[in-house]
């Protein structure tokens, strides 16, 4: 028998070392200790797949708490049954010592409370996964009623882009210069055109 640990944060600002402490204190080897930095919605991440390969019958898993595992209620369920029925290993979930450990009275009853377990901490991540999901979307949507803008900032055009448009069209310059005197590029150079042309074509209709 191999005992294996699997630890996983959904972001590289967050920290591992509550759960690779966790393994230390059972003497698991670090090489044996396998950690994704991913969010647990599905199960394909690296560190989980090669860990899978090298499980054997017999092994044991070790994991912190049911939601380092994953977050989705139906892609638990399923990756449980594939490691402890089809992989025939054991697991662990230290923070549910000895409710959820399938070493424990294996037999019906045994094997009843561990499901019934199993399945409610399953829907306790998946819920939790809702609600973070929920906070960051109402969180974004009170900042951009706040003004707050997402993703990269707007390049804008110099203050002398219509002249250099004019000598563009009149071929005294290149459009690469323009490129080059601005510092953007080709796309942001023809979204600021056709915002130019608009602008002309106002004044022009207001005059």
């Amino acid at each position: 028998m191999v005992i294996y640990g699997y630890a996983r944060i959904s972001s590289t600002d967050q920290n591992l070392s509550r759960q690779t402490l966790a393994m230390q204190e059972l003497n698991i080897p670090p090489e044996q200790v396998f950690a994704d930095k991913q969010s647990g919605k599905d199960f394909d991440r690296p560190a989980y797949k090669e860990m899978v390969k090298k499980l054997k019958a017999g092994d044991l898993l070790y994991i912190k708490s049911i939601d380092r595992l994953g977050r989705n209620y139906d892609e638990i369920q399923n990756q449980w049954r594939i490691l402890t029925k089809e992989k025939g290993i054991d697991i662990a979930v230290i923070d549910m010592l000895p409710l959820l450990d399938t070493r424990q009275h294996k037999n019906l009853m045994g094997n009843f409370i561990s499901d019934l377990v199993l399945q409610i901490l399953s829907f306790v991540a998946h819920s939790e996964r809702d609600n973070i999901r929920k906070r960051q979307a109402e969180g974004i949507a009170a900042a951009k009623a706040r003004g707050v803008r997402f993703g990269r900032p707007i390049k804008e055009a110099p203050a002398n882009f219509g002249e250099l448009v004019k000598q563009w069209e009149r071929k005294q310059i290149s459009k690469a210069e323009i490129l080059e005197i601005c510092n953007i590029k080709e796309t942001t150079f023809y979204k600021r055109l056709s915002e130019y042309r608009i602008i002309q074509g106002k004044k022009q209709n207001t005059s």
